[in-house]
């Protein structure tokens, strides 16, 4: 049994739990305990205590406490040849010392070595200031004997607080000492801590000296993978041997609490993740050729050149497979039937009112049928089984596969597109071309990389939390954003006919430069309100019942108000000979039931 240290605060000030004198008899599991005051010389801090950290203000005011009222609540210790060793207590102990007290009030009990130190952890663990680096670590040493569900209940947490702490206390040293001094956040840290100590090394050494949350966070995306997006059956046990299934994996970090968001899957061993992704590539190779199945990589001609794209390729050959890609091949996918919600979701963005909805609905059915009409005759019409498989994830689909013929002028090289020639056998000039114009697909994959990658540090940082006055460049790229992502084309051409003045000379950059350089706020007001008129809700929502509709509701108030008074005159009008119509008929209902009772 432990004895928890019970603090309570006055004036905001920490003072210990009121107790009788030091001779009081106290009684544990049935035995008689006295309470005695030692010599504070002769007390001495466990070594193995694992609690290693003590808030100097709460010492402070547990020591002004003590100097006025005393140690009301004894600390316990155990006897060490001619000392005691605390084994619960040592912040009053502390506070006594500040307090410069010659003794304290001690009850003496006799522990096994395993008992003092359990003891200890869950007495500290039971504490609300507790470092979470020491409180993972004890969590961690608690399940050498119990399972995480147990010590969730001896605490009072629940099971992913105490597995997440366990997954903490596998965080190295270097990384540890960030958690301490809170640069580093408890969430993070257990997103490092899924790592091995090996690869947190390499991690932390690439980091540097200074702590950057931002590199952390991509290293950890970097070497992550969703398995929700894998190409193989995480259930599947045999794919290899040795690792097993990934849903019962470890490394799985929904198996160590929700770590990534509930239920999330998320592999955190690259080496074992990629081992498999390889084998079901090979198993995808296999079932080709014992199936004659056409497996057709995601490359078209242009790419086809890409390192990447040509060890596919050449795995393919190796294989003693002929290789088709994306050009060469007519494709038929089975449709998917669309759906009202699956329309709104889509355009989400777009003023569509319910009919609008419903016609795209219509539309989007009458195509729906057609491809399902084309895809169950596809084997009718010449096509075959076939796998399309992206060439990086290797995440796949069961299609069917028809090769296109090409007329023999077509087959020449030189007949084929620019675009589509390998590079050898272009000419010079050809050759010139053709790295340019790669060269500005790469600046485009560069840019959407920075912009993911810029826009993901801002949203760790607290540019939320700013309280400044928004800038200029913010109420544009504010405006910019409604505008382009809420107001259609027949609402641009009513209302904003001229907003961004003729773009068709000018880049995007211009654009935003030149809006900038035009920007009023008066801009700014217009389609704020056009947003408003844009956002409330109608059929069961209305001014009464909905925060959006009541607060628009009155906002209109100060610009409107005699016509919307004459608008609710109306309806007041007809409710109320509506209800003095109801009142006549159940007066006459009544006079009725009333005869009936005489």
């Amino acid at each position: 049994m432990t004895t928890k240290a019970v603090k309570t605060r006055k004036n905001g000030k920490a003072i210990a739990t009121v107790k009788k004198e030091d001779k009081e008899k106290l009684t544990q599991k049935g035995i008689e305990l006295k309470v005695q005051n030692l010599d504070i010389g002769k007390i001495i801090p466990d070594p193995m205590q694992p609690r290693k950290t003590f808030n100097e203000t709460s010492l402070k005011e547990i020591s002004e406490s003590i100097k006025k009222h005393g140690v009301l609540q004894p600390i316990t210790v155990r006897k060490s040849g001619s000392d005691y060793v605390i084994v619960m207590g040592e912040r009053r102990y502390r506070a006594s010392k500040l307090a410069s007290r010659k003794t304290i009030p001690c009850i003496i009990r006799e522990y096994n070595n395993n008992d003092v130190l359990e003891i200890q952890i869950i007495e500290n663990l039971q504490r609300q200031d507790v470092e979470p680096t020491e409180e993972a670590d004890s969590i961690a040493y608690l399940c050498k004997k119990y399972s995480a569900t147990e010590i969730a209940k001896r605490l009072g947490r629940n099971t992913n607080f105490i597995r997440q702490r366990i997954k903490l206390a596998g965080l190295i040293e270097g990384f540890k000492q960030f958690v301490r001094k809170g640069e580093m956040t408890i969430s993070l840290g257990v997103g490092v801590a899924l790592f091995e100590p090996e690869e947190q090394q390499m991690m932390l050494e690439t980091m540097g000296e200074d702590f950057n949350a931002h590199q952390i966070n991509r290293m950890i995306k970097d070497q992550t993978y969703d398995l929700e997006k894998a190409p193989f059956d995480v259930q599947d046990k045999k794919l290899i041997l040795k690792a097993g299934a990934c849903s019962e994996c470890p490394f799985n970090a929904v198996n160590q609490g929700n770590l990534f968001g509930d239920g999330k899957m998320v592999c955190t061993k690259s080496a074992c993740y990629e081992t498999k992704k390889s084998k079901s590539f090979l198993n995808l190779i296999k079932k080709s050729k014992k199936e004659n199945i056409l497996l057709i990589p995601e490359i078209q001609k242009y790419w086809a050149d890409d390192e990447n794209n040509q060890l596919i390729i050449s795995q393919l050959e190796k294989n003693g497979l002929k290789v088709y890609i994306m050009d060469d091949v007519e494709i038929i996918e089975k449709p998917i039937e669309p759906t009202l919600e699956a329309i709104k979701v889509e355009y989400r963005h777009y003023d569509y009112t319910e009919d609008e909805q419903d016609e795209v609905l219509k539309q989007s059915i009458e195509t729906y049928t057609l491809e399902l009409e084309k895809y169950s005759s596809a084997k009718e019409n010449g096509f075959v089984n076939g796998i399309v498989f992206h060439p990086e994830s290797y995440r796949h689909k069961e299609v069917f596969i028809k090769i296109v013929e090409k007329p023999e002028n077509e087959r020449e090289v030189r007949s084929v597109p620019l675009s589509n020639r390998k590079m050898d056998d272009c000419t010079p000039d050809e050759q010139i071309i053709k790295i340019n114009e790669r060269e500005i697909r790469k600046k485009q994959i560069e840019n959407n990389k920075q912009f993911e990658e810029v826009v993901e540090m801002i949203g760790e940082t607290k540019y939320i939390e700013t309280k400044k006055t928004l800038s200029a460049d913010e109420m544009v790229a504010f405006s910019i954003s409604l505008y382009e992502n809420n107001v259609n084309y027949m609402s641009q051409q009513k209302y904003f006919s001229g907003l961004l003045g003729d773009t068709s000379k000018m880049t995007r950059i211009e654009i935003v430069e030149s809006f900038k350089k035009n920007f009023k706020k008066e801009i700014f007001y217009k389609l704020i309100r056009y947003i408003l008129i844009k956002q409330v809700h109608f059929g069961e929502s209305n001014h009464t019942n909905s925060l959006t509709n009541i607060s628009f509701y009155n906002a209109m108030q100060g610009y409107y108000k005699t016509k919307i008074a004459d608008v609710e005159k109306e309806y007041t009008e007809n409710r109320d000979k509506r209800e003095n119509r109801l009142k006549e008929r159940i007066e006459n209902l009544e006079k009725e039931i009333q005869e009936l009772k005489d």
